[in-house]
Order: structure tokens, then sequence, then C-alpha cells
């Protein structure tokens, strides 16, 4: 069992920076793969980026490219989304997710996660 906490969410003007937190639980960070997801029309979930339990492949969605990363720092147990020129667009409920640390491909969909934070809010002002 993984639990996960998200923090770093608030307010903040378009262009602007911010960098969301995920503090999960548990000895084996590492072997889990962590995504990124955020609500968007038409979807409940849309994926935003993820990155395998070494940091070693990274996904990115297109709608966030060159303007966010992902990082993860395996000895915190935290994984990090560094967004910056943010978009009235980008405002959302932003929630972290692990997969089954079983060591499988990484995946862009919803389904590929099985554990999720309760989320944090970003809302970007024009």
């Amino acid at each position: 069992q993984v639990q996960l906490a998200e923090s770093g969410g608030g307010l903040v003007q378009a262009g602007g920076s911010l960098r969301l937190s995920c503090a999960a639980s548990g000895r084996t960070f590492s072997s889990y793969a962590m995504g990124w997801f955020r609500p968007a029309l038409g979807k409940e979930r849309e994926f935003v980026m993820a990155i395998t339990g070494r940091g070693s492949t990274i996904y990115v969605a297109d709608s966030v490219k060159g303007r966010f990363t992902i990082s993860r720092d395996n000895a915190k147990n935290t994984v990090y989304l560094q967004m910056s020129n943010l978009k009235p667009e980008d405002t959302a409920v932003y929630y972290c997710a692990a997969d089954r640390g079983l060591g499988g491909s990484l995946s862009a969909r919803r389904s590929g996660y099985v554990y999720w934070g309760q989320g944090t809010q970003v809302t970007v002002s024009s």
C-alpha cells in the first residue's frame, strides 16, 4: 500500500511558476513509477507527466511540453512537478499517482496507476 500526499499548489499569475511535491509512504519508493494528472474537459483526469522508478524514462503531455518538468528524489520518497510559464488553462487540481510497482512499462493512462493522492489546487490568473 502506498499513500501519497501532494503539496505546493496555490494561486499564481500567468507566466509564473510553481513546484508541486508528492510525498509517498513506504520503503520501496524507487519501485514505483509516478505520474501527475489533472482534470480536463471530457476527461476525469488528463495525463500530464510520468517518470519511472529510477528516473530513466519520462513521458510528457504535449500540452505542457517545454513548460513542465518532472523529477524525483528517491531518498526523500518525493516526486516533483516543476511548472513554468503557467497559463490560465493550467488551472486544475493536480493529482499524483503511483503504479503497481512491478516494473512494467511507463504508462500515460490513468488505468496504469493504482494509488492516488488527494490533489492540490493550482489556480493561474490572467
